[in-house]
């Protein structure tokens, strides 16, 4: 491990947080993906199968910012059990509903109850923000290290989820991302040395963090960000499937992956000035442009090819995204601010699955790379028409406030994208 990626784990507890998170991510990599398979093998209905991905990812988006919100004022372990509990009870029901082909609102029913899961990986990156608030340089290298963390899940998680679900039986993909979700929440919460203090209510400035201007630009560039990740994921199960191929969805989906996770650990090596707003902008519009090369798509090894190369903008822009949301967020609210990305992504692959997954059926797969291309450009138009919002960062009680002040001259604030 690079040394400043081992410095970071030098902090006490570090180490089993961060591996908790893991497992409670992978579900992030499967469940939709795996769902979209299952369907497609049972009904080869791809439009029921988009239909009942965009359903997860409503779910957590209408469901994650509240828990966190409760996460914020309550503490994790308090929260995060019971709500863990019932969406991996609302998995179970959604696996038995398929398997016996009851009616589709039943398989709508609990799959908007299976989407109603934890952002752990806002729960493992408050933690890092508690250890490493005031130290700019240790906490980039940590967000670094989250993103790629989210990378490796989704490299193997959808090589486990379809490879599951196609060489083993239909429902096995959700169901180990279930398990993977259960173990990932109650490890995390069982560490109670590194869990951020909760805020009780009256320490609340009011209101939600979504307030705030600049986490109102993220999140609504996020939207359309997260269409491109849940449209390529569904063309690329089609495009396979059309090759004849199905399970190489797995490996191309992870190639993906691999791009975002190798452009993450780099990033995490660098350290860089200027604002991290101009970073993120040049992130987003390079996410746009590398959509283009999708729509010249032949041949899976093409296919794998283009995607690795669009996977290299996505890991850094997710780290300046986390810069920017502590910037414009109030510390109390942290979790829930960065939920609210998060929440953006799923909204964003929610609609991008649905949408890829009429055009595929109605179009066939090569012409559902068309939808990832428009997302990507609403990504690009939004962050511009928003930029302003987040040139300037605003007093939010985080860290380099602590000497009365905010340091956007070279200080730790300054450094946090880079």
């Amino acid at each position: 491990m690079p040394s400043p990626y081992r410095a970071i784990f030098a902090a006490p507890g570090s180490r089993e947080f961060s591996a908790a998170g893991f497992f409670g991510r992978m579900p992030l990599s499967m469940m939709g993906i795996g769902v979209v398979t299952m369907v497609s093998q049972l009904t080869g209905r791809y439009g029921l199968a988009g239909a009942l991905s965009a359903t997860l990812a409503m779910a957590a988006a209408v469901m994650g910012p509240q828990v966190s919100r409760m996460v914020d004022r309550y503490g994790q372990r308090r929260v995060l059990r019971p709500v863990t509990l019932f969406a991996a009870a609302s998995v179970a029901g959604l696996l038995v509903c398929a398997q016996q082909r009851l009616p589709d609102w039943t398989l709508f029913v609990f799959a908007a109850g299976a989407g109603c899961v934890p952002s752990v990986g806002s729960m493992v990156r408050a933690r890092w923000a508690e250890i490493y608030r005031g130290s700019g340089r240790q906490l980039h290298t940590a967000y670094a290290w989250e993103s790629i963390i989210d990378e490796v899940c989704f490299i193997f998680g959808p090589i486990v989820s379809i490879g599951l679900s196609t060489a083993w039986f239909p429902e096995a993909g959700p169901l180990i991302a279930g398990v993977f979700l259960v173990i990932g929440v109650f490890w995390l919460t069982a560490q109670r040395a590194t869990e951020p203090r909760p805020h009780p209510k009256e320490h609340h400035t009011g209101g939600s963090a979504l307030r705030s201007p600049g986490l109102q630009v993220l999140v609504v560039t996020f939207v359309a960000t997260g269409a491109i990740f849940g449209a390529v994921d569904v063309v690329t199960v089609a495009f396979a499937e059309e090759r004849g191929h199905k399970a190489a969805a797995s490996l191309v989906l992870a190639v993906y992956a691999l791009g975002s996770c190798l452009a993450g650990a780099v990033f995490g090596l660098l350290h860089l000035r200027g604002k991290p707003s101009t970073r993120w902008l040049s992130g987003v519009c390079a996410m746009a442009v590398s959509m283009i090369p999708l729509q010249l798509a032949g041949s899976l090894p093409f296919l794998a090819v283009a995607l690795f190369v669009a996977g290299l903008a996505i890991a850094p822009t997710m780290v300046t995204t986390m810069a920017l949301v502590e910037q414009h967020v109030p510390r109390t609210q942290l979790t829930e601010g960065m939920t609210w990305t998060s929440t953006g992504l799923a909204v964003g692959v929610a609609l991008g699955s649905s949408a890829a997954g009429w055009v595929v059926d109605a179009s066939g797969a090569e012409a559902g790379y068309a939808v990832p291309a428009v997302a990507g450009a609403l990504a690009a138009a939004v962050a511009f028409l928003g930029y302003r919002r987040l040139a300037e960062p605003v007093p939010t009680g985080g860290r380099g406030e602590d000497d009365g002040h905010l340091r956007t001259d070279g200080g730790h604030v300054a450094e946090l994208g880079g």
